[in-house]
């Protein structure tokens, strides 16, 4: 009775498997966590700071490191992040590190601001056998909402003086 109170606690610790072909355990993960997540920080900051892509991985990064550095167990770490096994977050971790370094050699923000794109439409028909995606009817909420956000800027823009000279007279 007292060896079970003992050991179970201890043995529920060890991962024996992830259950996914090909994902093995990494018993230090949470470590592995923490560097990967540190470097990931270290690099971001080669993208620049107002990039919606910077701004992203920072915040949940920063988000992760924090539950990791919180937490000891990986169980925890798995439960508090919601995002997989701890396996796969290093798996994903390491995949951003791969794609920052991608992003900052491809400079997808360094497009000028007079940059023109041309643009291509194909009126050809659709194969039968391709499958058209066809969203559904959006929902009665969103209409409503749109009505709101247009009726509220038509008031602005109606409130708004045309020419400083109508301001000067009135």
């Amino acid at each position: 009775m007292f060896l079970r109170a003992i050991a179970r606690p201890l043995m529920a610790r060890v991962k024996q498997t992830t259950g996914i072909v090909g994902l093995d355990v990494v018993p230090n993960a949470r470590e592995v966590l923490i560097e990967l997540y540190s470097k990931t920080l270290k690099e971001i900051q080669a993208v620049p700071e107002d990039e919606g892509y910077r701004k992203a991985v920072e915040s949940f990064t920063r988000q992760r490191l924090q539950v990791c550095r919180e937490e000891e167990d990986w169980e925890a770490i798995e439960k508090r992040v919601g995002c997989g096994q701890v396996e796969e977050l290093i798996e994903e971790a390491r995949d951003e590190l791969t794609l920052i370094g991608k992003m900052i050699e491809w400079d997808p923000w360094g497009v000028p601001d007079d940059y023109e794109c041309e643009v291509i439409e194909n009126d050809a028909p659709v194969p039968k056998h391709v499958p058209i995606h066809r969203p559904g009817p959006l929902p009665e909420e969103f209409y409503k909402t749109l009505q709101g956000i247009s009726s509220d800027q038509t008031k602005l823009d109606e409130a708004k003086p045309t020419s400083i000279d109508s301001e000067s007279k009135a």
